[in-house]
């Protein structure tokens, strides 16, 4: 995946039950690539994310490269096998409703957020956001 070229998947798109997963997936292929262009992997929800999992991003990024989508969404539910539902239900919370967490990440959050389109006053999510930037909503 050549992320200077497109967009990685929506932070809302779930694979083994997980938000946010896909889209790693992308990055950790086009990091691989060298072709992550202005995205960074791992950011903040990704941490979460993998933190949530069990690995970290070196371990991810190497099962991303040697596994399709569903080879990683095998391993991805295997290393999840202990956590319930509502476990899953919880990080999905945390990862798609997560804001900025102090004044300075809400002035960055605004000043991109209405550089896009300052009438979007609506988003105030990061993955609100992300799928702002990415012409999604």
């Amino acid at each position: 995946m050549n992320l200077t070229l497109e967009y990685p998947r929506s932070p809302n798109e779930k694979m083994a039950g997980l938000a946010h997963i896909p889209r790693m997936i992308d990055k950790a292929r086009a990091a691989h690539q060298n072709t992550l262009g202005e995205y960074i992997f791992p950011c903040p929800l990704d941490e979460m994310l993998l933190e949530f999992v069990g690995v970290d991003f070196k371990e991810f990024s190497k099962i991303s490269q040697s596994e399709n989508d569903a080879g990683v969404a095998a391993w991805v539910k295997e290393k999840c096998r202990h956590q319930n539902a509502e476990s899953l239900e919880k990080i999905n919370e945390a990862l798609l409703n997560k804001k900025p967490d102090d004044p300075k990440s809400w002035e960055k959050f605004k000043k991109i957020r209405d550089g896009i389109n300052s009438s979007r006053t609506d988003i105030n999510t990061w993955v609100g956001l992300i799928d702002l930037e990415e012409g999604r909503c």
